[in-house]
């Protein structure tokens, strides 16, 4: 026989049992709806990952190497298939440079891209001189000043390309020795106020100036000018600086005024070794290749056997900064791989100076 309840415990028995059901629904209703959070945040962190791999980047510009052209502080949109998106080369964070399993690198390949790299193109790659692995590598913007197969020279700070003077970019900046007349001064706000830079100065009325050739001809028409040239380094002269650069290409000349004339490495490229050209074909044969290397007198030794003639694997690039005189780039380190090449710059999409947005920079399209 069931135990009659007093009914006022049934009620309080009844009013708990109710109390406990709405709480576990709100529970269930709290898990699902963080779970539901969870799953949206974990789908676009993976969406985000892949269009950053396969379509576009986001990159800072962190140096003024590329001013006027790009400023530092301009946030870029880089579009990485318009050369072809690589797959991973390892197993990497995403979204945090060098952030990766050492010791890990993956079999990768490059998918079709919209067109291969074009001569002027701004582009954003892997620096070629630091021993990591590629991908980990420090990203770089650049103008591809050369492209494979181009013939480039320097004579006296001007670019040569295929016998040519290099196409006038707006951008572009050099360093000019600028003479004022006697007792006259030059001051910075004055420089500043047509577009160009003091740098410093030699003695009381010669100065250095970084700015455009368009500023040139403006500086160069003031009344209180003497006289003003480029301020360049002669052939034969030794910039310790420039042949201590990092990796080998830089040794085999003397200064980054002055090249002469060198074929840019194409893939099928048969070049004959010698010990002129020996530290511009270094780097390419064996680090960027990944052949065993070695030079005993006037023999060469690629992979353990003697030959003097290599045949390049790949496409590269001469990438050099629209601050001419400001810019650590192909004439120091040398010739940019294809497989470090990310891809274009196509859009500057915010931009702050010292924290302070440029407004006028916003959306501008990068050329």
């Amino acid at each position: 026989m069931e135990e009659n309840k007093n009914p006022d415990e049934q009620g309080i028995s009844s009013y708990w049992k109710r109390k406990k059901d709405k709480a576990e629904e709100e529970n269930k209703k709290a898990k699902s709806w963080l779970r539901e959070w969870i799953d949206a945040i974990v789908f676009a962190f993976i969406a985000a990952a892949i269009l950053r791999a396969f379509l576009f980047g986001s990159y800072k510009i962190p140096t003024p190497s590329m001013e006027k052209t790009l400023m530092t502080g301009d946030l870029l949109i880089v579009s990485n298939i318009t050369y072809g998106p690589r797959t991973p080369m390892g197993l990497c964070v995403p979204f945090l440079q060098g952030w990766c399993v050492p010791g890990v690198q993956l079999p990768w390949t490059r998918l079709p891209g919209l067109r291969d790299i074009e001569r002027n193109d701004i582009f954003v790659f892997n620096v070629p001189w630091e021993v990591k692995p590629v991908s980990q590598k420090t990203n770089y913007i650049k103008r591809a000043a050369a492209i494979a197969g181009d013939t480039i020279s320097i004579k006296d700070k001007t670019l040569y390309i295929n016998g040519e003077v290099e196409k006038s970019h707006e951008g572009v900046q050099h360093h000019y020795v600028l003479r004022m007349a006697d007792r006259v001064r030059l001051s910075s706000a004055k420089m500043e106020s047509v577009g160009g830079e003091l740098i410093g100065y030699n003695n009381q009325d010669t100065y250095i100036v970084n700015m455009t050739k368009d500023v040139a001809e403006t500086v160069n028409n003031w009344a209180e000018v003497d006289t003003m040239y480029l301020n360049v380094m002669p052939e034969g002269r030794v910039d310790r600086n420039y042949v201590q650069s990092a990796g080998d290409f830089s040794k085999a000349f003397n200064n980054s005024d002055q090249l002469p004339e060198i074929v840019v490495p194409f893939e099928g490229q048969e070049i004959e070794i010698t010990s002129e050209n020996w530290y511009v074909y270094k780097d390419i044969i064996e680090r960027y290749e990944r052949n065993e290397l070695r030079r005993e007198g006037d023999s060469i030794f690629i992979n353990g056997e003697e030959t003097n003639t290599y045949t390049i694997k790949q496409n590269y690039y001469f990438g050099m900064g629209d601050n001419r005189d400001n810019s650590q780039d192909s004439r120091f380190w040398g010739f940019v791989p294809e497989d470090h090449v990310i891809g274009k710059a196509s859009l500057v999409w915010f931009s702050t100076d010292n924290f302070v947005p440029r407004f006028d920079r916003i959306f501008t399209v990068i050329k």
